[in-house]
Formats: C-alpha cells, structure tokens, sequence
C-alpha cells in the first residue's frame, strides 16, 4: 500500500503495529475482510480550523466517544475513500476534505470486543484528519450516534483510549 511507503511511525509501538499491516497486506488476498482476525479498518478526526475544534462521535457498542471510521465497502480499497464514505455518512457533513493533506497521521492496531454479531478481532485503523468549512451542518448518523464538537484538550478527557488520545495529539499539533 503506497500510503504506508515511507511513513514514518513516531515509536516502538507504532513500528510494531506498522509491520503488522504490512504482514496484512502481503498475506490477504482481501486485508478489509471482516472474516480475517486482523483487518483494515479507516477512521478520522473531522476538524474545523478556524476553530481548532474536533468532532467525536458516540460509539454506542463500544460505549465510548471515538473518530468517525469504519470498514470498507465491498469493492474498496482506498483508505481515504472508505473514510470520506464514513464520515459523510456518520455526520452528515458533504464537504468533508484530507487536511491539511491526505497523509496517513496515525497507524495502530486495536482490539475490539465479541458483539453477538462477531468475535473478538483487531482493526488495524488507517487515520486521518478532515476537516469541514460548515461544522454547523454535523447531524449524527442515528439518535445512538450523537456527534458533538470540542476542543483538543476537552477530547481527550472525553476518550477513553489511549491510542485516540495520541491520535489527538497530533491534531492538536496541526493547528
């Protein structure tokens, strides 16, 4: 995958967590298959600059504020797409663009719960940030799903996870 070409990842963990999508990427005929163990996932923060806000989303199955992601469509392969597709479908928001580019920001793997659809598996999340010009116009996906915008620091007291927390950061260090 072009994307991973040259990233650099900021340390150990994230190294680690780089060469096992790459071993992803060698081995599956298929890497965003919900079927593997370990697949591809793609997730956002969507920023509004003039503002220095983000916007979080409640998770309700994982019973927690998050980026906007998910997984890819059938026929997807570009991360940058299946996020673009995720987040306008989870926030309503049609001008959502890469900012202030299209580079990867974030790579990790993390663990998600069985459900009673699912097993336990991993996303190996692609992250990103895009922003919106009218934050105005975010409408959650589903009344479970509220989206609700704040400040850098005001989101990570609101996660939970630490690897968001670091995605944050980052964010945080765009403006």
């Amino acid at each position: 995958m072009a994307l991973l070409t040259g990233y650099q990842p900021a340390n150990d963990l994230e190294a680690a967590d780089v060469a096992r999508i790459q071993e992803l990427l060698e081995g599956a005929a298929d890497p965003w298959s919900r079927t593997l163990a370990v697949h591809l996932t793609a997730s956002a923060l969507i920023v509004h600059p003039p503002t220095r806000r983000v916007l979080l989303r409640w998770h309700e199955r994982m019973a927690a504020w998050l980026q906007i992601g998910g997984h890819g469509d059938p026929g997807e392969t570009d991360p940058l797409d299946v996020v673009l597709r995720e987040g306008q479908e989870e926030t309503g928001l049609g001008d959502l663009r890469p900012w202030p580019c299209a580079d990867l920001l974030h790579v990790v793997v993390v663990p998600v719960p069985a459900s009673a659809k699912e097993p336990a598996h991993e996303h190996a999340d692609l992250r990103f940030v895009l922003a919106t010009d009218r934050p105005d116009q975010a409408r959650p996906e589903k009344p479970t799903a509220p989206v609700r915008w704040v400040l850098p620091d005001e989101a990570r007291e609101l996660v939970t996870e630490d690897n968001l927390r670091e995605t944050l950061s980052r964010v945080d260090r765009l403006f």
